[in-house]
């Protein structure tokens, strides 16, 4: 039996699926809030789940994989980094956002509660956030495409322009109907199809292979240093690979499951839950790279980041496979679904409602943010028709102008009592634009990643200024009591 057959019926039975959820989503979703932050309706379950589908995306089924196969264990680095700066993110700031962004205005995106948390009645703070996720969602999304067209381009020998438009249209489709609780529910699916396929294909490869002590033998053949954690690792590499953590703090995406969920004393449960989830996907993700280098060792793949597709293909029975290639699939809508929902939101509430119509109904908010979906993802269809852009390289990009834009704002909003507006807004254009000017220059200290500088840079405009002009608004202050009072830490 030939591989297209199994992996249509997967596909077909995976967006039926899907369908069914959009549409139950649909049924419960009756006004924007609905629309944009589910209600706060969401389960510790679902914000774990969901959460970590969101994040992981493609990159973990191709690009790491892919990395991995390239250059042996020592990127596994980053998936350390990442744990690290998860784990942080659910302690530090998961319950002190959700409930700060209910008490400030009921701020339903990030640059609302940046505006409500300072009090900024210049609009600075909005208009500069918003244009933030704007321009680094495109990329993330494009990123995402990519991945989803080299997945049908291998897996059906499809044209990758006419498979970015497939895959486009799919996950349009069902975000623009069912908004955010669709999405929840889909990346919760989708986060336990991406572990079960990366529990799966390392246990059946390394069972081809012959073994374990096989399998090591084959590598070392390869590459002599493919399992050894520092090689070829210089400290800049290093300080490269672990700040990809610092990328979580400022992922609107992910902050947004926390300023979802139902109950924030439910953060404790998800937070267990997502980094259970976590360890085990980025394990199996290491496992298949290795495995890949072992099988292809006479044969080297043209595109590393298709080691996945390509093992699954060749060792698994086609129905496993056909599962496989509806979990990356999958890994790769999580993502895209919930940065089309973001940048949306970020259209219809922080432009639209504020400088076009700030007396728009909630049916025309609706329209207005269904339409936005469309038009994002036209913008990163449009990046994503060069079929050579890497997806790591795209995601690296967008994840360091998130964490360095938005990380340092976000922490010491929540923990600094004195910080101000104006400290927010530079800090904000300092860390990005240092990601974007630092990604443009190479060698020596250069070769850092950028979201390293920017972090540190933003971080310490903040600081600086907050110092040099204190915060006077006694309503903010008190509003940072009243908040803070209440907090403890999950």
């Amino acid at each position: 039996m030939t591989i297209e057959l199994p992996v249509m019926i997967s596909f077909v039975l995976y967006l039926g699926i899907v369908t069914v959820i959009g549409i139950a989503a649909f049924r419960r979703t009756h006004n924007i809030d609905d629309y944009i932050l589910g209600g706060r309706k969401l389960g510790p379950v679902v914000t774990a789940l969901s959460a970590g589908a969101s994040d992981m995306s493609g990159w973990l089924l191709l690009g790491l994989p892919g990395a991995i196969y390239l250059a042996g264990v020592r990127e596994i680095w980053i998936g350390v980094g990442l744990v690290l700066g998860a784990w942080c993110n659910w302690r530090l700031v998961s319950y002190r956002l959700r409930l700060y962004s209910q008490a400030s205005g009921n701020a339903l995106t990030l640059p609302d509660y940046f505006e409500s948390r300072f009090r900024d009645r210049s609009r600075a703070l909005r208009v500069v956030s918003a244009s933030v996720i704007l321009l680094f969602f495109t990329f993330y999304t494009a990123s995402g495409l990519v991945g989803g067209a080299l997945l049908f381009e291998s897996s059906f020998g499809m044209d990758y322009h006419l498979a970015l438009l497939i895959g486009g249209t799919i996950i349009v489709s069902y975000t623009f109907v069912g908004g955010f609780l669709a999405v929840s529910w889909t990346d919760a699916l989708q986060a336990v199809l991406m572990m079960t396929a990366l529990v799966m294909a390392p246990l059946l490869a390394w069972q081809a292979l012959g073994g374990g002590s096989a399998m090591v033998d084959t590598l070392q053949q390869v590459n002599p240093d493919s399992i050894n954690l520092f090689a070829g690792m210089t400290w800049l590499g290093f300080v490269s690979l672990m700040g990809w953590g610092l990328g979580y703090f400022g992922q609107p995406h992910i902050l947004a499951r926390f300023m979802a969920v139902n109950d924030p004393m439910q953060l404790v449960r998800a937070r267990r839950v997502a980094m259970v989830w976590m360890v085990v996907v980025l394990l199996g993700s290491m496992l298949t790279g290795l495995a890949g280098m072992a099988y292809f060792a006479d044969s080297p793949l043209a595109n590393p980041e298709t080691v996945f597709v390509v093992l699954s293909q060749q060792l698994f029975n086609p129905w496993i496979a056909g599962l496989v290639a509806a979990a990356i699939l999958s890994a790769i809508m999580s993502t895209i679904d919930s940065q089309l929902l973001v940048s949306s939101s970020v259209i219809s509430e922080d432009f639209y409602r504020v400088f076009v119509r700030p007396d728009a109904r909630p049916r025309e908010m609706l329209i207005v943010s269904r339409m936005a979906v469309v038009l994002i993802a036209l913008l990163a269809l449009w990046i994503a028709t060069d079929r050579n852009s890497r997806v790591l390289d795209l995601v690296s990009y967008a994840w360091a102008g998130f964490g360095a834009a938005f990380g340092p704002v976000i922490l010491l909003s929540l923990y600094w009592r004195s910080m101000t507006a104006s400290a927010a807004l530079w800090g904000m254009v300092a860390g990005s634009l240092t990601v974007v000017l630092w990604a443009r220059v190479s060698g020596g200290i250069f070769d850092v990643y950028e979201i390293v500088p920017g972090f540190l840079l933003g971080s310490m405009t903040i600081i600086t200024i907050s110092l040099l002009q204190r915060q006077q608004g006694g309503d903010v202050l008190a509003e940072f009591d009243r908040v803070t009072a209440t907090t403890y830490r999950p």
